[in-house]
């Protein structure tokens, strides 16, 4: 299978700053139509911060959207993983560890974020792929 960078290569890298209001992150999220978004500081990845979050950690709370940072409710130090990882170690990881989201790097560098929905649309169109063959 191909390495995981693959998966979403072709996507615009979205991401919000530490310092930025949930407010500010929960509208990108739903512009660019994501459930995640990572978060960076001085150009580094420090979070991730999702829309689970937005529930549990600001809304559930009552903590004021415009005013929380999303460095206050973000997952802090994500796990990340390299542009050529595996798909099925991603898979594993995701599963292991009960992530839906995973940054992918090259170095320190963000090059993208994959969720499992992803993955499982790769699996569904790899499958489809296999049936037609086997069709055909």
């Amino acid at each position: 299978m191909s390495p995981i960078y693959e998966l979403v290569k072709d996507r615009k890298v979205c991401s919000v700053e530490a310092d930025s209001s949930v407010l500010e992150a929960a509208r990108l999220m739903m512009e660019q139509r994501i459930g995640a978004v990572p978060v960076m500081r001085s150009g580094e990845l420090v979070g991730i911060f999702s829309e689970r979050d937005v529930m549990n950690r600001v809304v559930a709370v009552g903590r004021l959207p415009g005013t929380t940072k999303v460095s206050e409710v973000m997952t802090a130090n994500p796990k990340a993983v390299d542009v050529g990882e595996s798909i099925e170690n991603c898979l594993y990881l995701m599963r292991e560890f009960g992530f839906r989201h995973l940054p992918i790097v090259d170095g320190k560098e963000l090059k993208g974020l994959v969720s499992s929905r992803d993955i499982l649309l790769r699996y569904i169109s790899l499958k489809e792929a296999e049936q037609r063959r086997m069709a055909g």
